[in-house]
């Protein structure tokens, strides 16, 4: 699962992981654990450019895991290095899950403070953020190999959507 921050990967990934009878992971809760900090406090002490390089490593290391699994990336994820070329690499379906900068800074705005790269932001400065962030990004998340367009669907209406192109 790819696309921008509050996008729903984490929730959409879990509900097609059980519906697939998988396990889910989340990639920056892997980080996390293996880092043994949160992705804020990261950002905070060691700063981006840290957290990315220890991106790609464990991006890589979750794809060295044998099992079937649903992976959800960070937003940024596939805008590194060549993390977006390893993703479509390693697996025949990457999803991205587009949606719509209104959404998205309806949904952002609830939990700005919780999310490093816009918690300074005032909120009449969200849609402006996320606009142009969405833009610089999408050129790799269009490179994922199914977009899925949400037209304010729920998580589970957008898990089935995904569900049945894999099957």
């Amino acid at each position: 699962m790819v696309g921008y921050m509050g996008s729903g990967k984490t929730t959409v990934g879990r509900i097609v992981a059980n519906h697939l009878n998988v396990n889910f992971l989340d990639l920056d809760d892997y980080i996390e654990e293996g880092e043994n900090m949160s992705i804020a406090s990261i950002f905070e002490t060691k700063g981006e450019i840290y957290f990315r390089k220890k991106e790609i490593e464990y991006l890589e290391k979750v794809f060295s895991i044998d099992d079937s699994f649903v992976l959800s990336l960070g937003g940024g994820t596939p805008c590194f290095g060549k993390n977006m070329e390893l993703i479509n690499e390693k697996t025949a379906n990457s999803f991205y899950l587009n949606v719509g900068i209104n959404e998205l800074t309806d949904r952002l705005k609830k939990e700005k403070n919780h999310r490093p790269m816009i918690s300074h932001l005032e909120d009449d400065k969200l849609t402006e953020f996320i606009g142009m962030h969405l833009f610089e990004r999408s050129f790799f998340y269009n490179q994922a190999h199914h977009k899925i367009k949400s037209n304010n669907n729920t998580p589970t209406e957008i898990a089935e959507i995904i569900v049945n192109k894999l099957v």
